[in-house]
């Protein structure tokens, strides 16, 4: 199994990440193709808002609900100092937290615990992604670094993926190879889906490649065609149309 990256890793590479998006933020009336119907500018106030609201989440502690909020409202004028806040924020509210508090989730049947340390991993993920949405949208796309990407991948299973919603067709076991480091093995049956050891038995469909083609395709940012595919292939088509109940 995969070791996720540590507390003090995850607060270092939110910083550096969202210096990272900064920095590719241009022209704010840019669309961004990834997030059809966005604006460059649109984007900003979109994860610098949610960072804010994580922030007052982590601040909140253990709770059945959300705080109640009004959205923060991004300025047009001194923006790249607003997002930089809104980062300083979040790390200082999970800071002040600790990795093994609880918080409000909505991760909660999936194999990642309900802490803010799942909450700290989830917010670099989130920010890792849209620093390569404002970089496409400027003409710069840069692949996400290996160290964000790898974790990203079991991130995206334990968190995003792994529930106890039924999968729909025949039981089925799946392989991810990535290229840079790292096997993931899911499950999907009647009793959900599920990360796994690797076993001994062969899986019914694989795919191999880089850790961020693979999160391009789990993001619904690209498609299986950069990865190498064997096996029962139309598992693989299964999966990227099912959304759990």
């Amino acid at each position: 199994m995969h070791t996720p990256l540590s507390f003090p890793d995850l607060l270092r590479l939110i910083d550096e990440r969202t210096t990272a998006f900064i920095a590719a933020v241009g022209d704010l009336d840019a669309p961004v193709p990834t997030c059809p119907g966005w604006t460059v500018f649109d984007l900003v106030q979109h994860l610098g808002d949610g960072r804010r609201k994580w922030a007052e989440i982590v601040a909140a502690g253990p709770s059945d609900t959300p705080p109640a909020r009004t959205p923060a409202q991004a300025p047009r004028e001194g923006l790249a100092e607003w997002m930089a806040e809104s980062t300083r924020l979040l790390i200082a509210a999970l800071e002040a937290a600790g990795p093994d508090q609880g918080c409000w989730n909505w991760w909660g049947d999936s194999q990642s615990p309900p802490t803010v340390a799942t909450a700290a991993r989830r917010q670099l993920h989130e920010i890792a992604a849209h620093t390569y949405d404002a970089q496409l949208a400027a003409g710069a796309p840069e692949p996400i670094p290996a160290e964000i990407a790898v974790d990203g991948v079991d991130e995206f299973l334990m968190t995003c993926f792994s529930t106890s919603s039924p999968w729909p067709h025949e039981p089925a076991i799946v392989d991810y190879h990535v290229t840079e480091g790292g096997l993931w093995r899911i499950s999907m049956s009647a009793d959900g889906a599920r990360v796994v050891e690797p076993g001994d038995g062969a899986a019914d469909a694989s795919a191999e490649g880089s850790a961020h083609d693979f999160l391009m395709v789990f993001y619904g940012r690209g498609s299986l065609e950069p990865l190498k595919l064997d096996g029962a292939v139309h598992v693989l088509d299964q999966l990227g149309a099912w959304v759990p109940a």
